[in-house]
């Protein structure tokens, strides 16, 4: 078991022709992940890395000849919306959006349509999913993790791989590993990853890593309180940023009120989850945690 993806999911990658989907489709392939096909418009027919990959006109023929159930996306920001919507229409199940930039007008569309579709998107401005030994797909690099049986959600990249790090050192490994993206509109939420972690047989356990702005982090606090049976690690960025500041992330910004870094810790602390005050203590408070 494990959540969203694993060995038999069949991705298919769209923008594999640029330089950035070919690059990490090399990489995803060589971890195993299950690339089936690829899609650039005008571009159907040719095949890509080493002849392995057959590239599709539209997502639609990825689906029908090859039975994609799975997308990843690396196009650039104007054209990141259109390419989710073709995908929920094609009948990809889940698609993740690692493009950075995509105009929070257009993620409005997105969320409609995918709702409507029953598409569950992740991302988008995400460095994706690691199932750990089955199936990476996205940006994260798969030798760092370890199979085990800890759950990690984040809404940073770089933060993601750091608490994998922290976990693999003090003895812990990973079933999935996800990165939802820090836009202020994204498509499945801290508490849509703790419903299925929850539910996940192989997850004992789960980190989550959130950060200044919104109210991500408080939603799944209130929520983990009263439907978790599994112990909750966190940590929460941001803890020096001055209020009315954005930090990094278009989501991250402090407008005041409860969604400043010391707010949320207060209210994951009351609600059971156990904060880290480093990043660097991640991996020792799940241990104890698991003990």
């Amino acid at each position: 078991m494990s959540i969203l993806v694993n060995k038999d999911s069949r991705i298919t990658v769209q923008g594999i022709t640029g330089s950035e989907g070919e690059f990490h489709s090399k990489q995803m392939l060589e971890y195993g992940t299950n690339i089936v096909a690829g899609v650039t418009p005008g571009k159907g027919g040719q095949t890509v890395i080493d002849n392995q990959i057959k590239v599709y006109n539209s997502v639609e023929e990825s689906v029908e000849k090859e039975k994609a159930n799975t997308s990843i996306i690396f196009v650039p920001p104007p054209f990141a919306a259109e390419a989710i919507i073709e995908s929920s229409y094609a009948g990809i199940e889940l698609i993740v959006c690692i493009t950075e930039g995509v105009p929070v007008r257009d993620m409005v569309k997105v969320k409609q349509i995918i709702k409507q579709n029953g598409t569950r998107l992740i991302g988008p401005n995400c460095p994706g999913i690691i199932t750990v030994d089955e199936c990476k797909l996205g940006i994260m690099p798969g030798f760092i993790c370890q199979k085990g049986n800890i759950g990690v959600i984040s809404k940073s990249g770089t933060l993601t791989y750091e608490a994998i790090d922290q976990l693999v050192n003090s003895g812990l490994g990973q079933t999935t590993a996800i990165g939802i993206g820090g836009d202020p509109i994204i498509g499945t939420t801290m508490r849509d990853c703790l419903e299925l972690f929850e539910k996940d047989k192989e997850t004992d356990g789960v980190v989550i890593i959130g950060e200044i702005g919104g109210q991500m982090e408080i939603e799944a606090a209130y929520w983990a309180k009263e439907n978790m049976s599994k112990p909750i690690a966190g940590f929460i960025a941001g803890q020096t940023a001055p209020p009315g500041k954005r930090m990094g992330h278009a989501g991250a910004i402090v407008s005041g009120g409860n969604d400043t870094a010391e707010a949320k810790i207060k209210v994951l602390n009351e609600c059971g989850i156990s904060v880290s005050e480093s990043v660097a203590d991640i991996g020792s408070v799940m241990k104890s945690l698991m003990n």
